[in-house]
């Protein structure tokens, strides 16, 4: 027993080494202030054009809403120019798309698999076709849509001089289980506690998925989309933040997609990511290391969200399931007492985090007072799901899967409502 205390002992302090500076964040997220350039009132704000990519694969039932947030933004339509590949469908996601708006491109290509090569398409059709190319390039899900506000926004933060930028990231159906709710916190916190903090003290913010815009400076230097791997946008992230970019949160720029509601794809999923997580340290990871040694701040913060949680969740795992073993032959039960203790003070440190994501956020979270208290409670069951996540990484080779979409904003009435308000849909 008192073996198996030390070894959680020291793995909770190393935890805690690595990962002390995110608590700091949290204040200063709460009481700090984004970097917003002062403009008087003569000084007018210049409207870019902004190229829209969105990679689509059987995606009929929700890129409407999608099409539809953007064709209603508060920004000059003739400034927005709608791209979608559809990548493989065997729907009429293309004819759809092409119905409201979007000029289309086809994609079939089973053997190159995943939004990064669908991208990375999209836009070789674009240089060609559009050769005088645009200011800045925004990238969506086929299952997102968008604050009506969301263009402008990202186009005055541009304005203000960054050439990446990411949004404040909200979910679609928060209320449906434990499960989307979990993933809803998780992105609230990323967004409010993370990149907002990270904004306010000036170092990069990292892309999360979907939501994102860099600009024609971005896309001439790399003269391609060359992020393949399962998480394109750490990849994306690493890579612009190597080359010395830094990469801007504009959290007045509001975007909600959609989260899984089962267990097993949800599973898959983040099974992918964690994946994703070990092929960019393989990658990236030498480099990330020697350029934080060299006092690169943003550096070392991707590298600790990227890499010490993984190994070191797996380690406290194999860890405790041996040694409780090894005790339960022995006949004593002490190491299982002293693994119940690591739960209970993991369960609490993430409730906390889960509870005060939810308080700070509240206006943004669409769903009822008792939800959101219950869903608190449930929010560390949801992260604890990253162990058999961390198990199902190793032992198979998670590769990019289409995830399906169903919920729209149309049949959701919370989300409904919200447009109700800005819009007349």
């Amino acid at each position: 027993m008192q073996t198996l205390r030390i070894i959680n002992y020291i793995i909770s302090i190393i935890f805690l080494i690595c990962y002390s500076y995110q608590f700091i964040y949290i204040p200063i997220a709460l009481i700090g202030k984004n970097r917003k350039k002062k403009r008087s009132p003569n000084n007018l704000i210049p409207q870019h054009s902004f190229a829209v990519l969105i990679s689509a694969r059987n995606e009929e039932k929700v890129i409407p809403d999608l099409l539809k947030s953007l064709h209603n933004q508060d920004y000059p339509q003739d400034k927005i120019s709608i791209f979608v590949i559809a990548d493989n469908c065997t729907d009429n996601t293309a004819f759809i798309a092409k119905t409201n708006g979007a000029t289309v491109y086809i994609r079939r290509n089973l053997e190159k698999i995943g939004k990064g090569y669908a991208i990375s398409e999209l836009l070789r059709h674009i240089r060609n076709d559009y050769p005088k190319g645009f200011d800045g390039y925004l990238v969506f899900d086929a299952d997102n849509i968008l604050s009506p506000c969301f263009i402008s926004e990202i186009n005055k933060k541009m304005s203000d001089g960054y050439d990446i930028i990411t949004s404040y990231r909200n979910s679609k159906n928060y209320s449906d289980n434990w499960i989307s709710s979990g993933y809803a916190i998780w992105f609230l916190r990323e967004s409010r506690f993370l990149n907002g903090a990270r904004d306010i003290i000036g170092s990069s913010c990292h892309v999360s998925g979907t939501g994102f815009m860099f600009s024609r400076a971005v896309l001439e230097s790399m003269q391609d989309w060359p992020y393949h791997l399962l998480t394109e946008d750490i990849e994306f992230s690493v890579d612009q933040v190597l080359k010395g970019r830094r990469i801007a949160f504009c959290e007045d720029a509001e975007l909600y997609d959609e989260q899984p509601t089962d267990l097993i794809t949800s599973l898959k999923q983040r099974a992918r990511w964690t994946k994703g997580y070990v092929q960019v340290i393989r990658k990236y990871g030498v480099q990330l290391i020697i350029s934080a040694l060299h006092g690169n701040y943003s550096c070392f913060d991707l590298l600790m969200s990227i890499m010490p949680a993984f190994m070191l969740s797996l380690a406290s795992l194999i860890c405790n399931i041996s040694i409780i073993a090894m005790s339960f032959f022995s006949g004593t039960g002490g190491s299982l007492v002293t693994t119940i203790e690591l739960i209970s003070n993991a369960y609490t440190t993430l409730f906390i985090i889960g509870a005060l994501t939810t308080i700070s956020e509240w206006k943004h979270i669409h769903g009822t007072i008792m939800q959101k208290f219950f869903y608190s409670l449930t929010f560390p069951l949801f992260m604890c799901t990253y162990i058999p996540v961390s198990i199902y990484a190793i032992f198979t080779k998670p590769e990019w899967k289409c995830i399906p979409h169903v919920v729209t904003f149309g049949n959701n009435p919370q989300m409904k409502e919200i447009y109700k308000k800005t819009i007349n849909y």
